[in-house]
């Protein structure tokens, strides 16, 4: 009876803990693929990902080192039925319980799994495969979500590669053989030969797709899913890549790194200066406060408070512009008495 329920709490604390892990960013989104995918897709995002996150690629870059080790560790998991199929039902927490009763655990460090990809060797250029078309959807990011890091639900509709009735011509490939044509003469000849495969057909199918927005990321940068584009008989399919653009935004307007806006005073805040503030894009309060006098269209600098830096802790700078409200009419007396100060 003790037996049974030390392993019935070993279950729920796995269970427990799957819970948490399934809410946090997951193994398959750390390598930008489904929870279904094949071994080979899950080989071939690694391999793209590992090259474009290699320390050699990012001297200095802190997060982009932060970023392959994460990669390395999803794909020793990934990469391994039994860690896969005990991370699929009971998360992190189920391969620690694993490891700690006896299962295999650590693994391959991350120099063991590039090199067993890359020979240990200078880093190589990816070989060229037969592939679809990749599919490039321009993405409007709201600032927010640049400047805080963000995600958003993409409904997306492609092809999909299903099987249908009768056999058809594949793997094609030339063979040569020699044909006698006479006493002690050849002819060399080439034959197209096709193996006989089962048929298939382009099905539509629609679901959500979860893009990760970074911080900082500029206007240009790709998020990509690898494989998600359009299919390839007999090759693989092509890549689906969300090109990052800024949305207008109602008080800022981002220039690079840096933010602008613009705020309106009045002519007497403008002569004996104001306190004030503006909200940030995180809601944090900039004193943007003055005793000076502040002249019509004049721009001030505000340091460390524009966008974040992609992969970086440091920040641009916010610039904002003033524009000063003048009083539509002025009264005699009032004329008077600004000609008595001003005079």
């Amino acid at each position: 009876m003790a037996h049974r329920r030390s392993k019935l709490l070993l279950v729920l604390c796995c269970l427990s803990h799957y819970l948490i892990a399934a809410a946090a960013r997951s193994y398959y989104d750390v390598l930008q693929v489904q929870k279904g995918a094949s071994d080979d897709q899950i080989k071939r995002a690694y391999r793209k990902l590992a090259l474009k996150y290699h320390p050699d690629k990012n001297q200095g870059n802190e997060e982009a080192n932060k970023k392959f080790a994460e990669i390395n560790n999803a794909y020793e998991v990934l990469s391994d039925g039994e860690k896969r199929r005990i991370y699929d039902s009971y998360g992190e927490e189920g391969l620690k319980q694993h490891a700690a009763s006896g299962g295999r655990g650590g693994g391959m460090n991350m120099q063991d799994i590039f090199s067993s990809f890359f020979g240990g060797g200078p880093m190589e250029e990816e070989e060229k495969v037969v592939k679809g078309d990749d599919v490039i959807i321009e993405l409007d990011a709201t600032l927010e979500d640049l400047y805080m890091g963000g995600t958003l639900k993409v409904w997306r509709a492609k092809n999909v590669i299903k099987p249908a009735p009768g056999k058809r011509r594949c793997n094609c490939r030339n063979e040569v053989y020699h044909r006698q044509i006479g006493p002690g003469m050849f002819q060399q000849m080439t034959e197209e030969v096709c193996e006989q495969c089962q048929n298939v057909k382009y099905e539509r199918e629609s679901d959500f797709i979860t893009v990760d927005i970074e911080r900082g990321m500029q206007d240009g940068q790709e998020v990509l899913f690898y494989e998600e584009g359009e299919p390839k008989i007999d090759g693989e399919a092509g890549d689906l890549k969300f090109r990052i653009r800024t949305a207008p935004h109602d008080r800022f307007r981002r220039e690079g790194n840096d933010l602008h806006t613009t705020v309106t005073i009045t002519l007497l805040q403008a002569l004996v200066g104001f306190e004030k503030t503006i909200k940030h894009l995180d809601e944090h309060l900039v004193d943007i406060s003055t005793k000076g006098i502040t002249k019509p269209k004049q721009v001030k600098k505000f340091k460390g408070e524009g966008m974040p830096l992609h992969f970086s802790n440091k920040k641009g700078d916010m610039y904002v512009a003033f524009e000063v409200l003048f009083p539509t009419s002025l009264t005699e007396d009032k004329k008077t008495k600004i000609k008595e100060i001003l005079g």
